[in-house]
């Protein structure tokens, strides 16, 4: 059982517990509740990250169970129980985006992957575990379908515009759009989930209001701010997407409704791209999206019909002629079983997922 706020202990001992075995309790400032913890048998039970007076520490420690304390001076929760939000990682935007979680947490990282902390290691590991799980809780909202793309495209570029359509789409469809949840391409699949329930009428006032930051840069706090009004404006599902501070000066963007952030890119690579079983679709990018391809295409080659994921590039000129990457992915699935298709307009793309 996975008990993730002091309103869920509550609940629980409401309920008649009277043990702990198999809890798992995140980050839940228990200080208060140390009669009730007293009165309940701890072994087997793993308390992560919670706050607890000394006496219900040393019970459950005493009694079989385990406590993994918080760790101390962290600008995140390495134990934390659920996915990010815009709010979580935009909060105290209007100081400027160096005041935000976000923001700070990247420095953090940076600054710790320079003295090659032990530490840092540790908590990341731990923080990225959290992720993980509460990923893997997510309710089924529909097969999911990856959509992957340059981060560079600006919110005024027909190519955002058309990324905008195809997100949309694949939700109108019943599909979960899932990025990594940058800027550019990846920021416009996750608005087109958002905007599953609206018309093309609402699609041009968004792409209009978005127009005045086009691009994270110069100002992320101008480009974030412009994208949180137009959520507000629209409420609606933008999707899944996870990020992350490996590449921390590219900013998560504001649509999507959960927030996997991760600090290992490795990780989150591998966890973006084999959640994706209803496929992937790659809009124009260059090295990242080339090598989310080419991470893709590693288990697909090696592995056989049943674990398949179809793997759709969109822009046949891009893939050809741009960066050529099509005519290496025919010649590693000739006799292979693996899925890949080109395609140059979304509506093709759209279809072969849908």
């Amino acid at each position: 059982m996975d008990i993730e706020s002091l309103d869920h202990f509550d609940r629980v001992l409401a309920a008649g517990a009277t043990t702990m075995v198999g809890w798992r309790v995140q980050s839940v400032d228990l200080t208060g509740r140390t009669a009730q913890l007293l009165g309940l048998d701890p072994l087997g039970a793993l308390f992560l990250g919670c706050l607890l007076e000394e006496k219900s520490d040393r019970w459950i420690r005493d009694g079989g169970g385990l406590v993994f304390p918080a760790i101390p001076e962290l600008p995140f929760d390495s134990y934390r129980g659920t996915l990010y939000t815009a709010e979580d990682l935009y909060a105290g935007l209007d100081r400027g985006y160096d005041a935000t979680p976000d923001a700070r947490i990247y420095a953090w990282s940076r600054l710790h992957d320079e003295r090659g902390d032990t530490s840092r290691t540790l908590a990341t590991a731990l923080h990225d575990h959290a992720i993980a799980d509460a990923l893997h809780e997510l309710p089924d909202t529909g097969p999911w379908v990856g959509v992957m793309g340059g981060h560079g495209i600006a919110r005024t570029d027909p190519t955002y515009r058309a990324a905008v359509l195809l997100g949309r789409k694949l939700a109108r469809d019943g599909r979960t759009v899932v990025t990594g949840g940058g800027p550019g391409a990846m920021e416009a699949a996750n608005l087109g989930s958002l905007l599953a329930e609206y018309d093309d009428a609402a699609v041009d006032a968004a792409l209009a209001s978005l127009a005045a930051a086009p691009s994270f840069r110069p100002s992320i706090g101008d480009w974030a701010t412009t994208g949180l009004a137009v959520r507000r404006e629209y409420p609606g599902d933008g999707g899944v997407s996870v990020p992350t501070w490996f590449y921390g000066h590219e900013p998560p963007n504001v649509f999507a409704t959960s927030i996997a952030k991760y600090f290992s890119n490795a990780l989150r690579e591998d966890v973006l791209l084999s959640r994706a079983r209803g496929g992937i679709l790659y809009l124009p990018g260059a090295a990242g999206t080339v090598q989310e391809i080419f991470q893709a295409v590693t288990p697909n080659y090696y592995g056989d019909p049943a674990t398949q994921i179809p793997l759709i590039l969109v822009g046949v000129e891009h893939w050809t002629v741009n960066l050529p990457v099509w005519p290496l992915l025919q010649s590693l699935a000739a006799d292979r079983p693996m899925v890949i298709q080109l395609v140059d307009t979304i509506d093709e793309a759209a279809a072969l997922v849908s």
